[in-house]
């Protein structure tokens, strides 16, 4: 309950401080969605020329993307400090963190959410999900929103493994954006389309080192059970949750175990 306050708390600055400059907050959001969108506009176009795309049509395309803008949209809310975190240390804000009577790794889920590119995001989201969910054959019954409230929780703490997992090599490293950017977007970009058109490196790479088929392909599998499944065990359509568990449990030790060497 305590930490509930806390974050509400700090959403409350973290908003007030955002959005206090209504015309550059409206700017901003503005650009970080046309942004999106025009990677949707990408999948449209690549869409119309080709009908299909590894037997996945364009609304089940654009119901994997809403998966992932959801999840991603999450992600900005708890996990964006980590995304940072090289200018926390090198400006002296991780300091700060270090004298405060609170959990260190709290502090930071709950510092730094930029909630400008979340709202964007979660916009994107929501139109995708309404572009698309009703007309992809989904019987949304109580089973299956419970598993795609888990899903988009799995895919949040995914995507948070990975930065938490990358932001502690700063510890080691003054800097290592360029690693994790490239990490994380590119994996991304790729997880944008079903798994299965890639080749096997590729598949194995986002099944088992940067995990993004737990994020929004094997989930929307369970979902539209499409014909490319058969390629891959049933049991990955219930994997995310555990995925979600052990990534972060790794990344979390990695970080605790790489603060030791933290120099001011």
């Amino acid at each position: 309950m305590d930490l509930i306050q806390l974050f509400l708390a700090y959403a409350k600055t973290g908003i007030k401080t955002r959005f206090q400059y209504h015309m550059d907050s409206f700017l901003l959001s503005f650009a970080v969605f046309f942004r999106e969108a025009s990677s949707i506009f990408g999948v449209y176009f690549l869409l119309l020329k080709f009908d299909t795309l590894g037997d996945w049509n364009i609304k089940e395309i654009f119901f994997m993307f809403s998966i992932i803008s959801a999840t991603y949209s999450l992600f900005i809310m708890f996990f964006m400090v980590f995304r940072d975190f090289p200018d926390w240390i090198k400006h002296g804000d991780f300091d700060r963190i270090l004298l405060r009577p609170r959990g260190i790794f709290v502090q930071m889920l709950l510092n730094g959410a930029d909630w400008v590119a979340a709202l964007s995001h979660g916009a994107i989201s929501v139109l995708m999900f309404i572009v698309s969910a009703n007309s992809v054959g989904i019987r949304w019954n109580a089973t299956n929103i419970l598993y795609y409230i888990v899903t988009i929780i799995s895919g949040t703490v995914i995507q948070g493994a990975i930065f938490v997992f990358f932001s502690a090599f700063n510890f080691y490293f003054s800097k290592n954006h360029g690693i994790k950017e490239f990490v994380f977007w590119k994996s991304r970009r790729f997880a944008t389309f079903p798994l299965s058109i890639y080749g096997r490196v590729v598949q194995n790479i986002l099944m088992f080192v940067i995990p993004f088929a737990f994020v929004n392909y094997f989930p929307a599998q369970y979902l539209l059970r499409k014909s490319d499944m058969a390629a891959y065990p049933a049991y990955y359509m219930y994997l995310s949750p555990v995925i979600a568990v052990v990534s972060f449990t790794i990344a979390y030790l990695f970080w605790r175990f790489s603060l030791r060497y933290y120099q001011s």
